[in-house]
């Protein structure tokens, strides 16, 4: 099918008002709204939160009409509602998960589309998600009776002696169906099958193939043609391994995951997604010394997977933040239970064809795992990613300490404390509301530093609180888990370990036990750029304004970061340049009006240096 762009002339307003603005998709609305103080609004900066409304007039020809037609929604934050001329179409809760909505047999010749979204309800995450829809939108048009349908495409390597490529692509119609391999214009290979109503499948032996990995990212073509009917799928040839001895491998090689993590958003553009912006994003972070990027805590966007692809990036995949325990009061706990299926089913269906996808992580320091359900419930997302692609392993991201206090009713995320975060906020003169949830470990990190919650990890009450939850995934996730590495490669022989989130500053030790220890995969540090919200997390001040440090609408970003919120470097990038091979040495030198001054500190951002020494006065 034919993919159309479908992102003018949309209108945006408030659900409780009439009145609408045109714009145009990809939109985030919350970045449009005032910013004010709430005792909550440090996870989202201070933007204030509303529900919204999009609508969008259409013209179909009676030609058009006849079509076989599908709407794609890449993403929309969050519980979105889909109306097609008062008809409601499927949807997705999650506002990361994108969705697609036949409206085959739906259309008339003047259409309208309306699209509810939900932004009222805060807290709903941790850090700042954007409101609306902040991805694109696609129509795909066909043949109602022969077609190549939207999803199900596969692509995949088989082997590399010789280099096998399979290619799936589920049709409907009968007739002949080709498929070839091109390397840009130069058709590579090709065959043709005939097909009654059904899926064709082609094997393809590919001499002399160029493979795909972070130093070669190259990429073929497979096109699939079927009547009126071509599609194609970028696409780049290697196999994934795991070798006791060797490590994990890429194409026979060992790679270690030189990772960072990133969350959503784009800085001055919020949560709005473009290729281009993709891209950069992803250039500067190898430019850095990196790797690999975590998508924290969400599946990330095509456009990055796009961009990774292109780069030679690797991808750790993530599926959520939280599983049945709030961290937030609105957040997204009250859906996946029953949602789960088909939401790794949709992320699964985007990351599949991506060479850059390594990995997935089914979430992202879920306290459940120190109970007997969440355990359960860990292996059932892991069987679930495999059931779905058995090419990749999958892991979890386990704060040890965290598991600890949960295991003895200590946790720092309870659906009681996502209620109590949402108490009326305290005037700012006066005393402070107690921080809970990740406010308080935040706070609690930044003010004891990165060493406290390392030496925590190190005691065998962590390893209780997590060993078997790890058993449940094919790749144990270590939040902060860095003192852990070496017992617990002893200790059990079969369990390979991931950095899943780390301090920055831990690179160097982590690339030199790595070098040593194969069973370790990798490492993602908190984080690669920096964001919004989380506000403060970062925050390295010195005294002459750190007294006004209040954590008040004034402040926007969570001022950690290799890159900064504009992706320019720091004294952090300098670092990981230097640690990763990237360069042989750097100096880097902190403000001369400071000079020799203490600063507040921040586990996450430890380094207040820059390469420059033309200082302002």
């Amino acid at each position: 099918m034919k993919r159309i762009s479908f992102q003018e002339n949309w209108f945006c307003g408030y659900a409780d008002s009439s009145e609408r603005k045109s714009v145009a998709i990809p939109h985030d609305a919350m970045l449009e709204e005032e910013r004010v103080y709430t005792s909550y609004g440090h996870h989202h900066g201070f933007f204030k939160g509303c529900d919204y409304v999009y609508e969008k007039n259409f013209t179909l020809s009676e030609e058009e009409r006849e079509k076989k037609l599908v709407l794609e929604f890449e993403g929309v934050y969050h519980r979105a509602e889909v109306f097609l001329n008062g008809i409601r179409l499927p949807s997705s809760p999650n506002g990361y998960i994108g969705f697609y909505a036949d409206i085959t047999n739906k259309v008339r010749q003047q259409n309208r589309i309306f699209v509810r979204v939900k932004g009222s309800d805060l807290p709903n995450s941790r850090w700042y998600t954007g409101v609306g829809i902040y991805r694109p939108v696609w129509l795909w048009v066909g043949e109602k009776e022969k077609h190549i349908s939207v999803t199900g495409i596969r692509v995949q390597t088989l082997s590399l002696s010789p280099v096998t490529v399979r290619a799936e692509v589920p049709v409907a119609g009968n007739g002949e169906v080709i498929c070839s391999i091109r390397d840009g214009e130069k058709q590579v290979l090709s065959q043709t099958t005939r097909v009654t109503d059904g899926r064709a499948t082609f094997l393809f032996t590919v001499e002399n193939a160029k493979l795909w990995d972070e130093e070669h990212p190259f990429l073929y073509d497979v096109v699939f043609s079927f009547g009126a009917d071509e599609v194609r799928i970028p696409f780049g040839i290697r196999m994934i391994a795991y070798d006791k001895e060797k490590g994990f491998l890429i194409n026979g090689e060992r790679r270690i995951l030189r990772g960072c993590c990133i969350h959503a958003d784009n800085g001055v553009l919020g949560a709005k997604e473009y290729d281009e912006v993709a891209l950069r994003k992803i250039k500067l972070l190898k430019e850095a010394g990196y790797n690999a990027v975590r998508s924290s805590h969400h599946p990330c966007s095509k456009a990055i997977l796009s961009a990774c692809d292109k780069i030679g990036m690797y991808v750790l995949d993530e599926y959520a933040d939280m599983w049945y325990i709030h961290k937030n009061k609105y957040d997204y706990a009250s859906f996946v239970e029953q949602n789960y299926r088909e939401d790794i089913a949709a992320l699964v269906e985007k990351d599949f064809n991506h060479a850059c996808v390594v990995m997935y992580s089914s979430g992202n320091e879920v306290s459940e795992t120190s109970q007997k359900k969440g355990i359960a419930f860990a292996k059932t997302l892991t069987e679930t990613f495999h059931t779905l692609d058995d090419t990749r392993a999958v892991t979890c991201g386990v704060n040890i300490f965290f598991n600890f206090l949960s295991s003895i009713g200590m946790g720092f995320y309870s659906d009681k404390k996502a209620e109590e975060e949402n108490k009326p906020a305290a005037p700012q003169k006066t005393k402070k509301k107690k921080a809970v949830g990740s406010e308080f470990f935040n706070n609690l990190a930044g003010f004891f530093g990165s060493d406290t919650m390392k030496i925590f990890a190190w005691f065998p009450f962590c390893d209780w609180a997590t060993r078997k939850a790890f058993t449940n995934m094919d790749v144990a996730g270590y939040n902060y888990g860095i003192t852990r590495y070496r017992k617990d490669l002893k200790k059990y022989s079969d369990r390979w370990i991931l950095g899943s989130e780390t301090f920055i500053t831990d690179a160097q030790a982590f690339y030199k036990i790595a070098q040593k220890n194969p069973r370790i995969v990798g490492d993602f540090a908190w984080s690669g750029m920096d964001y919004i919200g989380e506000v403060g997390l970062g925050s390295l001040d010195y005294a002459d304004y750190a007294k006004d440090f209040d954590k008040t609408e004034r402040w926007l970003t969570a001022g950690c970061g290799c890159l900064d919120i504009t992706g320019a470097s720091q004294g952090h990038t300098a670092y990981t340049q230097v640690v990763y091979g990237k360069r042989d040495i750097a100096i880097a030198v902190q403000p001369a009006d400071h000079s020799g001054e203490g600063h507040m500190t921040s586990a996450w951002r430890k380094i207040h240096a820059f390469e420059s020494w033309s200082w302002r006065g």
